[in-house]
């Protein structure tokens, strides 16, 4: 499917797996089950983020490019706004401080992937570095030009689901290491700027919740919300 098919705010269903997480600053790995859900096909576009929040916060204009320059916190909203624009219970619970955050067990609404599924879902049952050859897969520095590009445009991995490498860092839900960088949350998949070896499943990278970066974004799942 290319870019000029519609493929927006679709939703794909990821089968149940295990999947083996491992982390190069401290050497440790280790297995994470996961349980079926389903997941946008693609990143959250600026027209879909535009249509549930009212905002363009994007550094690029393009209905059909990435959101980006958004923080965590922003994502987390725009889930639970789109939970109920949907009719659906929210899933996260934002406290009064707007600096802490409670999932609802509950919640039958839009979330962000754990950073287990993100990765489950991105091999889609692969077990090297990529689903695929890195430029028919992915815009990276390497195929980009040096500009973030519409969704959908490369080839998707065996689960139907596009741009898990290249074009913008995902944001996940998980802390990345409380005990060394606090509140900092899980990014994955790579940017547009990107050289080839960010590119990979199995790369972590972090930043703050508060950070707005401009090359990245997110996308959201539904159902077997973890404990």
């Amino acid at each position: 499917m290319g870019a000029d098919m519609d493929v927006e705010n679709g939703m794909v269903t990821v089968p149940p797996g295990r999947v083996t997480l491992s982390d190069r600053r401290t050497q440790r790995s280790w297995a994470v089950d996961v349980a079926p859900f389903r997941m946008s096909a693609v990143p959250v576009t600026q027209a879909w983020y535009a249509q549930v929040t009212g905002e363009r916060p994007s550094a690029a204009h393009g209905a059909r490019l990435p959101v980006e320059g958004v923080s965590w916190w922003d994502a987390v909203r725009f889930c639970n706004a789109l939970s109920r624009a949907e009719g659906l219970t929210p899933v996260y619970r934002l406290c009064d401080d707007s600096e802490s955050v409670d999932r609802d067990a509950s919640g039958d609404g839009y979330r962000l992937p754990t950073e287990a599924e993100w990765e489950h879902a991105c091999r889609a049952g692969t077990s090297g570095p990529r689903y695929g050859r890195l430029d028919e897969i992915a815009w990276y520095r390497g195929t980009s030009q040096e500009r973030i590009r519409p969704v959908g445009g490369k080839q998707p991995n065996a689960w139907g689901l596009y741009d898990m490498l290249g074009n913008v860092w995902e944001w996940c839900w998980d802390l990345y290491d409380a005990e060394v960088y606090g509140a900092y949350r899980v990014l994955r998949g790579g940017g547009w700027a990107d050289e080839h070896w960010s590119c990979r499943a199995s790369v972590r990278r972090r930043s703050h919740p508060t950070f707005r970066i401009d090359d990245v974004g997110f996308r959201v799942v539904r159902g077997s919300q973890p404990q």
